[in-house]
């Protein structure tokens, strides 16, 4: 059988015995001595009746979910729907995901982010994107639902991820593909003049869980790749990655590569902020949209090596770190630097009316790892060490922000964009474990035909770096987070609302309510039977005619925690899931005469096969 060899892989021999040579670095904790001293299945081991110490929450992709895995076990405990249907739970079939969805019946879910305090994971809400439809969402980490999805106007493809500011008090929005503000149609040929890459500033209302755009700004017509915001000393700002600072419209792959620099904007949204407050904005349909150009102050470039991705703030919030992923280097940057440069307007002339700091000025030290190719995405462990994926030479390379000095590398299988670290991106991550999120997985699993799954592989970085795990995803992992798994505290059963006009809680309450062709129907699910009117001949039974416009309220009863019932008419393409405590509904035209079965899903008890009913529609003649 032959095997994939990576571009440049033959420096991988070399990596390999390199990194037996290399010494460790830092003193060994009494943690880190305990992880050395057990074999690798043992580090990953999770004994049953124990639980995992991290969640990973990772982006489904072209799948618009969201992938839960324990760790260190790597075992997937849930996908969560956000931006796509799911006919296991029913998401986009009853009417409350339906109505999140706007009508779409896909995403592209990239960059997964926590909301945070005092630049912390808090464990309460989480933050994703949707390059396909240009959406955002926050998922509830109480429930692992979806709570609110908004479509992101003047936007094509928030592709650059949902990062948020240290209190959660913006969610930054930029965006991949620059068009006309309004998406409306404008030849290409006046693609610099009249094309934009807006940002969006989103705010999140907790009490109401909704998200809002707070304002716009629109950019020059460049692509929009990664962000981070500052941390500390440097919390008023943040940073993002561009490339195709050409404006290129066609042949990207050459033509948006051939300037030998493109640019980190670097921006303050406090001071963003003030400008909106002070309406130093125009209305543009609505929204409140800054021109950069016209508003001056707030936004800055600052050079880089040509088509960066991943650009990455220290833990410290002292340090920007930039990755040109077409140059075999990362530039460490200082904040410090950057702030005295704008204060003395240190600027190499303005592009788009945006002024651009001298490079040599912020620029703290240029870092080039021997050998390594292709550097994309730094996270960071609990001393501050950075680790860099490598997307050309197939590896993480270990080195410190301070010098530039190369600690450590290990290989993985194969060509790794993102990477994630326990808490990797906070103000005090962990230092225990990293996950190398890989583009390619050919050899590692059995064949499941042409394509593969991609991978994610475990690393312990407790002290010399060793992949020890391995698990397959599918979609691609493009971006993922890991937090503390005892920072989330999840509820066991929906409480009661009794301010819900379409709950029942009690088997008499249960009624068919018609109001002309609307049925209205009020019921519940209990182990092991449907209930839609109690005082009826036949309770488990709904008869409408042919016609008639149908509204299912369904409550589950069953106060237990994992009680979750499902509920599906034959024939009728339509599925629900109903947890302990909750309502839902479903709404439909019975456009279909005949008898119907109706029955429950999910299982939910021993008898669950006998949950079942009859859904009868009255021809119309």
């Amino acid at each position: 059988m032959k095997k994939w060899i990576p571009i440049a892989s033959g420096l991988l021999a070399g990596f390999i015995a390199a990194t037996i040579n290399f010494a460790d670095f830092s003193a060994k904790t009494n943690t880190e001595a305990a992880l050395s001293n057990k074999t690798d299945a043992e580090k990953v081991y999770v004994p049953f009746g124990q639980k995992d110490d991290y969640y990973l929450f990772a982006s489904g992709g072209h799948s618009g979910q969201m992938f839960i895995y324990g760790v260190p076990s790597m075992r997937k405990i849930r996908t969560i729907p956000v931006f796509s249907q799911d006919s296991a739970t029913g998401y986009g079939f009853d009417e409350h995901s339906k109505k999140l969805m706007g009508g779409y019946t896909w995403g592209d879910l990239h960059h997964p982010a926590f909301s945070e305090t005092k630049g912390d994971y808090d464990g309460k809400w989480m933050f994703a994107t949707d390059v396909g439809n240009s959406r955002a969402a926050v998922v509830d980490l109480e429930t692992f639902t979806t709570k609110d999805i908004i479509n992101v106007p003047n936007t094509a493809g928030p592709h650059c991820a949902a990062f948020v500011t240290e209190n959660t008090e913006y969610m930054f929005l930029p965006t991949r593909f620059a068009v006309p503000v309004g998406q409306k149609y404008e030849s290409l040929d006046n693609y610099s003049q009249n094309y934009r890459g807006v940002m969006s500033a989103v705010t999140f209302d907790e009490k109401n869980v909704k998200l809002n755009i707070a304002y716009q700004v629109a950019l020059p017509p460049w692509s929009y790749d990664l962000s981070d915001a500052g941390k500390k000393g440097s919390a008023d700002w943040a940073v993002m990655t561009t490339y195709n600072t050409e404006e290129a419209t066609t042949t990207m792959e050459v033509n948006a590569s051939q300037a030998d620099r493109d640019y980190i904007v670097l921006f303050n949204w406090k001071e963003l902020e003030k400008m909106v407050k002070d309406g130093k904005y125009e209305d543009v349909d609505g929204q409140k949209m800054i021109y950069p150009e016209k508003q001056k102050g707030g936004i800055y470039l600052v050079p880089v090596a040509k088509s960066p991705h991943g650009v990455d703030v220290t833990p410290d919030g002292k340090y920007f770190i930039a990755s040109g992923k077409l140059a075999p280097s990362m530039t460490v940057f200082s904040f410090e630097k950057s702030f005295k440069a704008v204060e003395n307007k240190d600027f190499a002339g303005e592009r788009n009316g945006i002024p651009i700091i001298n490079y040599k000025s912020v620029m703290e030290r240029e870092v080039n790892p021997e050998n390594a190719l292709g550097p994309l995405h730094t996270q960071f462990d609990d001393k501050g060490m950075a680790y860099t994926t490598m997307f050309i030479s197939s590896e993480i390379v270990k080195w410190d922000p301070k010098t530039g000095k190369t600690l450590d590398r290990v290989p993985v299988q194969y060509s790794p964009g993102h990477s994630v670290s326990a808490e990797g991106d906070t103000v005090s991550p962990d230092g225990k474990w990293l996950i190398a999120l890989n583009k390619i997985a050919k050899d590692s699993y059995l064949s499941v035909g042409p394509s593969h799954p991609e991978s994610m592989q475990l690393i312990d970085i407790s002290g010399k770096m060793k992949v020890i795990q391995s698990a397959p995803v599918d979609p691609e992992p493009h971006y993922a987070q890991m937090i503390k798994a005892d920072k989330i505290k999840t509820i066991n059963v929906y409480p009661k609302d009794e301010k819900n006009k379409d709950a029942v809680y009690k088997q008499n309450d249960t009624k068919i309510v018609r109001k002309g062709n609307e049925v209205h129907v009020y019921g519940i699910a209990m182990r092991s039977r449907f209930i839609f009117d109690a005082k009826a001949k036949r309770p488990d039974v709904i008869e409408v005619n042919e016609g008639d416009h149908v509204f299912i309220h369904l409550t589950n009863i069953d106060f237990d925690e994992d009680i979750t019932h499902g509920f599906a008419i034959n024939s009728y393409d339509l599925n629900i899931e109903v947890q302990p405590g909750q309502t839902n509904t479903i709404e439909f035209t019975a456009d279909k005469a005949g008898t119907f079965p109706l029955y429950c899903t999910n299982f939910c008890s021993a008898l669950h096969q006998e949950m079942n009913g009859y859904f009868l529609v009255k021809p119309k003649n």
